[in-house]
């Protein structure tokens, strides 16, 4: 990263954090029309959030609750007019709509409220637009970015001044503004989505030379904030960004994980999940995605203190099914984490349910049940997989070596003369090269 990056960073920050921002959440009564089971008050709390992952100043945040949404501006007359005495009185540069506007009832509400107004799909894909690290995240969040403006053709966040590279959502010095037409769009649309083909290529030709090496792949998933990074250092002695903020960690990682016996996987940390997320973002994403489709073991963290975490596990399991991960209950391990967050009562609770569904109740902070969690791993990996004894005679050490790369060494025993008995865990699609090579193991 170089100076002048760092130096946009850190104008960005003190920008977003001198942008007066009231969140407004129009909820609607009937929580079936909402399509979300989870209360208006979490719902205000998950959009707070999301606003202050940017450091904005959240000078207010109000639930409204509506019989119908109004086409022209979403929210009522009145409610409208209350608002915008609001957003005059107390200054505010910006407000956050908990909800999708049209184009339409974005200017209008811009033009009543005499301030930015930007909604949930904007806002989340401005996160994107920050926490994005590589080259593959910038290209799926500016193609996501780019199906979001398409039909409004003008650049969201103009109030906000920086001076950077490439595309973006804050448009300042150095930048021009978004004067080009639908076909401009779309034909840079289409370079993307090329570019992204080809990230898909690479991945897969990287997933093919995985399969060469016998490592599995163990993918978390979860819900945004849910501890899946801190999990994840913990669990491969890793320094991945874990911060308490949604959205901290955009780019995938992997690290090798080692079991308890002897044998090691490969572990990918993705993106979080979060209710309504963007189509166009689940779209821009499914290259990184496919980690997960490929996955041999996926584990569902899950926030087991969170008031909301039943309808935060019904939106992850929802994305799943969109992006393709149909057999998902066979590879699904639940991670039930930050248990040290519960009190004594919900604490037995948690012991009282796990007896039905076999969830794995963790602590990423404490460590706590991580030694379980990795026996499930291993013995979920066992599945499908085949246990071999394979005898090796002492000056056969090529054969030694093509068994530690080629399969998971469990135990190993060297005998007197020499020679040397290994037992083996072999996947289904190496089998039949083990056994031509080995024609004794058993």
């Amino acid at each position: 990263m170089n100076d002048f990056t760092l130096g946009a960073g850190a104008r960005e920050h003190a920008v977003a954090a001198q942008t007066r921002t009231l969140v407004i959440c129009p909820y609607l009564t009937s929580r079936s029309a909402n399509g979300s089971n989870r209360t208006a008050d979490a719902r205000r709390e998950e959009a707070t959030g999301l606003a202050r992952a940017i450091e904005l100043d959240v000078v207010g945040a109000e639930t409204v609750t509506l019989g119908e949404i109004r086409p022209a501006s979403f929210l009522g007359k009145g409610k409208v007019e209350e608002f915008a005495e609001r957003i005059a009185a107390d200054e505010v540069g910006l407000v956050v709509m908990d909800c999708a506007l049209s184009p339409v009832q974005q200017r209008n509400l811009e033009k009543a409220f005499k301030a930015k107004v930007i909604d949930r799909t904007g806002l989340i894909l401005e996160i994107f637009g920050r926490r994005a690290r590589t080259a593959e995240g910038a290209l799926q969040v500016e193609l996501a970015h780019l199906g979001y403006q398409k039909s409004r053709l003008v650049r969201s966040w103009t109030h906000l001044e920086r001076q950077r590279g490439g595309f973006g959502f804050l448009g300042g010095p150095g930048e021009t503004q978004i004067e080009t037409d639908r076909r401009l769009i779309q034909e840079r649309m289409i370079r993307l989505e090329r570019d992204l083909e080809q990230v898909k290529k690479t991945r897969g030709l990287h997933r093919a030379s995985r399969r060469e090496v016998p490592y599995p792949i163990v993918a978390l998933v979860g819900y945004t904030n849910a501890g899946k990074s801190t999990l994840f250092n913990r669990l491969t002695r890793a320094d991945v960004v874990a911060a308490d903020m949604l959205f901290a960690t955009l780019d995938p990682t992997m690290r090798l994980l080692k079991l308890p016996h002897g044998g090691a996987a490969i572990l990918s940390d993705t993106v979080g999940f979060i209710s309504d997320l963007p189509t166009m973002l689940i779209s821009a994403f499914r290259a990184t995605l496919e980690e997960v489709r490929a996955a041999d073991v996926i584990l569902h963290i899950r926030d087991i203190a969170h008031a909301d975490t039943d309808a935060q596990a019904q939106d992850v399991q929802s994305i799943l099914t969109e992006v393709g991960v149909d057999n998902a209950a066979e590879k699904l391990i639940e991670v039930w984490n930050k248990v040290d967050q519960l009190d004594e009562d919900r604490r037995e609770g948690l012991a009282f349910s796990q007896a039905a569904d076999k969830p794995i109740a963790v602590s990423a902070i404490t460590g706590e049940g991580l030694d379980a969690l990795l026996e499930a791993i291993e013995a979920r990996l066992a599945r499908g997989r085949s246990l071999l004894d394979v005898h090796l005679d002492p000056a056969d050490g090529q054969g030694l070596h093509w068994l530690y790369e080629h399969t998971e060494v469990m135990t190993r025993e060297s005998g007197e003369d020499g020679s040397v008995n290994l037992t083996v865990r072999v996947a289904p699609e190496t089998l039949p090269r083990v056994m031509r090579r080995f024609p004794s193991a058993a």
